[in-house]
């Protein structure tokens, strides 16, 4: 009997003890049969009929409202497999001082501050517990509910994976630089050269967890002709922690966080410098999306450097709390024109295949880490 057996006969058992659980995970390294990521993460045969799996989709908004986890369930009909699934990490304060009897919903709606809201990760366990066990396998829950700036988030994220053994498979999308963001966080801004945010990309390679990082390339509105902010920063972060897998959101660009001169030259030399072997990208937020389709030219550099690296980039709606199926593939219906001009080999990767690959083996890591520290 194999793993994946053993894991469908606790399942169809009422077997539900993560001790239990735990224990067969850990003899993966007994099984004679060589299981692959994609079996253990419990991707069915027919996976090509889906027409992605969403490698970054927020189920809650800046409010903290969304819908319940079993409706977008329906969302995603037959037409989604996987869905790495976080809330958002910062929750905006409505001030009546400044904003009166106008609430707001969005972090561009007022001048109150956000302020880091660390029950969004029980929130995504509970939701996710309460879900069918073949519902639950076509979810990735992550950690968001830290503060990047606190030496003591790696505290937070392994207290997490105590009190939901079996949920969670990576942390992020967690933000350092973001325009319009960074500086409405209370308690200081978040940066690339803060030691807090080494222990957590340290913690997060020791137990195995995927990252998601959302790091503005450049400042808003920079000067023409100026260096890339952050730059840098971000690069000399990525090469502390090789034994991390990042993936870097929408490769830096955002709302008015423009490609740089040469972006696609400058994503080449990483990618192609070993150096970063850790290190991917994620194609998200229809906001990122009007670069790549902005003309022909775009078109083609960006489809060119997704065929020359197909193994390398991820595809994300970064839907945020969508209350409808049209909303939420809004972000795949504006790429379609960039997907087309992809090679079959590089528009499955980057739909499909890195996203079960990379997230099939952060899943077995952490489980495996799960067993190693039951108490």
């Amino acid at each position: 009997m194999t793993l994946i057996d053993r894991l469908n006969w606790f399942a169809r058992h009422g077997v539900r003890s993560w001790r239990v659980l735990a224990t067969a995970v850990a003899s993966l390294a007994c099984t004679p049969a060589v299981l692959t990521a994609q079996q253990l993460a419990g991707i069915a045969p027919n996976d090509t009929t889906y027409a992605f799996n969403d490698s970054h989709f927020h189920l809650t908004n800046y409010i903290q409202h969304g819908p319940d986890l079993h409706e977008f369930l329906r969302m995603m009909g037959s037409r989604v497999g996987h869905v790495a699934l976080f809330g958002i990490p910062l929750q905006q304060q409505w001030s009546k001082r400044v904003d009166g009897n106008n609430a707001p919903t969005y972090y561009l709606n007022t001048d109150a501050p956000l302020y880091y809201y660390s029950f969004t990760d029980a929130y995504i366990a509970m939701a996710y517990k309460a879900l069918s066990p073949s519902e639950q396998a076509r979810f990735d829950p992550m950690i968001t509910g830290f503060n990047p700036t606190d030496m003591y988030a790696p505290d937070h994220i392994r207290r997490v994976l105590t009190l939901f053994p079996g949920v969670f498979t990576g942390i992020g999308e967690f933000t350092i630089h973001k325009e319009f963001v960074s500086a409405k966080v209370a308690g200081g801004v978040a940066s690339l050269l803060d030691p807090a945010v080494d222990s957590i990309l340290s913690f997060a390679g020791q137990v195995g967890l995927l990252a998601i990082v959302h790091n503005d390339v450049d400042v808003p509105f920079a000067k023409p002709g100026s260096p890339p902010a952050y730059l840098e920063q971000m690069r000399e972060l990525i090469k502390r922690h090789p034994q991390t897998t990042i993936i870097w959101a929408h490769t830096g660009v955002g709302r008015v966080i423009r490609p740089v001169t040469h972006h696609v030259r400058l994503l080449e030399a990483m990618l192609g410098d070993p150096a970063f072997g850790n290190l991917y990208f994620d194609l998200s937020w229809d906001e990122v999306a009007k670069y790549i389709v902005a003309s022909d030219s775009s078109l083609t550099a960006a489809a060119n450097l997704v065929n020359r690296f197909p193994d390398r980039f991820l595809f994300g709606t970064d839907a945020l709390s969508p209350t409808d199926t049209q909303s939420y593939f809004r972000t795949y219906n504006i790429y379609r024109p960039f997907l087309d001009r992809l090679t079959p080999t590089a528009r499955a990767q980057l739909l499909r295949g890195n996203y079960n690959r990379l997230f099939g083996a952060a899943r077995q890591r952490v489980r495996a880490w799960e067993a190693a520290h039951d108490r």
